[in-house]
């Protein structure tokens, strides 16, 4: 890496450390990386001893994918920090530690899949205070709506989200036990399990896969999906498996990041401005009851989406 480039991984690190989870002297901050991810994880390492934290670099195993558990030592290591962020090559968002160092009381931000151009342009360029206005609003809609539709080129899901709490990945952590992914811009619910009715057609990217060769259309059935149409259906197939808890429709999310780009990376094409995305799996640490050790979410562009009676979405665009 170049000096100049290591100097702005050097400012990008220490901007994301004291605006999105604004640290005080002495706290005990956790950085939790990989292999694959490590230059990153050392740097934001770098960015908390500058800053007087009591940091710690912790390189784990990589996980084999999204939404599988850490080993029990990183756990415990979470559990005992009051700041953690983890750039990690598979999310550790939705696992049972991220929840129960939150329960703790830390102050958690995931960067599954972060690579040094994310780090440097895109969707960790946005103006945040604007980012969390937008999206705070779409999970308040969500917290209090019982139904959405989604329709996209003629397929339809249908779902609930009654008694469901929408969560705001706006980018700032700065109160005990909150979480979220940097960069960030999302809202996201847990939908009722059983609920999901119908149809979806990802025709962005897939989460551990990248952007999909074309349209992939998923038919769910009492909340599971049950067939897989198009280019990577046999991968998705694969991995999600057999077991009912993985085939769950475990999230609907909603894009708020407009400098949000569509990489082939799922942290960043999840937060891109007006999309929609479905997630298997594991929904457990956000509302719902599912944990089945994977989390895969699948882009949908432009959609078509309405909370309730009200149209949120029209192509893409949002209706507020």
């Amino acid at each position: 890496m170049q000096e100049m480039g290591m100097k702005d991984l050097e400012e990008t690190a220490r901007k994301v450390v004291q605006q999105c989870l604004n640290p005080k002297e002495g706290e005990e901050f956790l950085v939790v990386t990989d292999p694959p991810t490590w230059k990153i994880g050392e740097t934001l390492y770098r960015a908390a001893v500058s800053l007087n934290l009591k940091a710690h670099l912790l390189v784990m195993p990589e996980t084999e994918k999204s939404g599988a558990e850490p080993t029990p030592l990183v756990a415990e290591a979470m559990k005992a920090s009051q700041i953690v962020i983890c750039p990690t090559k598979h999310s550790l968002t939705h696992t049972i530690a991220r929840k129960e160092a939150c329960a703790r009381g830390a102050r958690i931000a995931t960067m599954p899949g972060i690579t040094e151009d994310m780090f440097l342009e895109g969707a960790i360029t946005a103006d945040y205070r604007k980012l969390a206005e937008l999206t705070d609003r779409i999970a308040d809609i969500l917290s209090r709506g019982s139904k959405v539709r989604i329709e996209k080129e003629g397929r339809v899901l249908e779902l609930s989200i009654e008694g469901r709490k929408g969560v705001s990945s706006n980018g700032i952590y700065h109160t005990p036990g909150s979480y979220g992914n940097l960069p960030t811009g999302e809202a996201y619910i847990a939908p009722v399990e059983g609920s999901a009715e119908g149809s979806i057609l990802i025709d962005g990217s897939l989460a551990e896969y990248g952007k999909v060769r074309g349209p992939l259309e998923v038919v769910i059935r009492k909340g599971l999906a049950v067939e897989f149409k198009g280019p990577e259906a046999d991968w998705l197939k694969r991995i999600l498996g057999e077991r009912p808890e993985a085939r769950n429709v475990g999230e609907l999310g909603i894009g708020t990041n407009d400098k949000a780009r569509l990489t082939g990376i799922i942290l960043e094409d999840e937060k891109v401005y007006g999309t929609v995305h479905i997630a298997f799996g594991t929904n457990s640490g956000f509302g719902g009851t599912v944990s089945a050790g994977v989390h895969i979410d699948g882009i949908i562009l432009k959609p078509n989406l309405w909370v309730d009676d009200r149209r949120i979405l029209k192509d893409g665009e949002f209706l507020l």
